[in-house]
């Protein structure tokens, strides 16, 4: 059985709650092709930029969609394999137990130099990057300053006075920002329906 937090978790960009001005900017990049190399998603934990950062990538590699659109079609291999955490063209690397230069390399700079297998993307979602140590950061920043035509960065963060200023100048910004509390109330009692749990509605509230 699927725990709740991953049977919810959104899958497309029209299944967030909050964060219209991120979602909005993305979408429009993805319409108009204007994909840049290096995104940067911060703000508090819990605000959803990994799971924003797998929709998009899975909107640059989905095989079903098409020009003008946004949305992953979430049934293409591609997408499935994301979804799944199978992908080959999608790397997540948890910063936190991976702070090396040598980790950056193996992880980042090797897989780089490939063509992506199958989709149009090599995306590397780095989370809590502000973890890496000043070597990997350097490592990562030569990367970033030429980075091959087929790969692009997503530096997740929690504490972004962390990362280097040069490593910040050559990301596009994205500050996440606490959801309001009717819409989480709203998410929280169509989860409890789609369950047909009974839940006191001062619990709720």
């Amino acid at each position: 059985m699927s725990a709740i937090y991953r049977k919810y978790r959104p899958q497309l960009f029209a299944e967030m709650i909050g964060q219209n001005h991120i979602k909005i900017t993305l979408q429009h990049e993805l319409e108009r092709n204007e994909i840049n190399h290096a995104y940067l998603f911060c703000g508090p934990r819990g605000l959803g930029k990994t799971t924003t950062a797998r929709i998009f990538a899975k909107s640059l590699n989905c095989e079903k969609r098409l020009a003008g659109e946004s949305e992953p079609c979430n049934q293409c291999q591609s997408c499935l394999d994301i979804t799944n955490g199978r992908s080959i063209n999608v790397i997540e690397i948890d910063a936190a137990s991976n702070t090396g230069v040598d980790n950056v390399r193996e992880n980042i700079i090797e897989n780089s130099r490939f063509v992506p297998s199958a989709g149009k993307y090599k995306v590397f979602i780095i989370d809590e990057a502000h973890m890496l140590s000043t070597s990997a950061f350097n490592a990562l920043l030569k990367i970033m300053e030429e980075p091959p035509k087929q790969v692009i960065f997503i530096l997740c963060t929690t504490e972004i006075h962390k990362l280097p200023s040069t490593v910040i100048s050559r990301c596009q910004r994205f500050d996440f920002k606490r959801v309001a509390s009717k819409e989480l109330t709203n998410l929280l009692e169509k989860i409890i329906q789609q369950e047909e749990k009974q839940v006191a509605p001062e619990v709720i509230d």
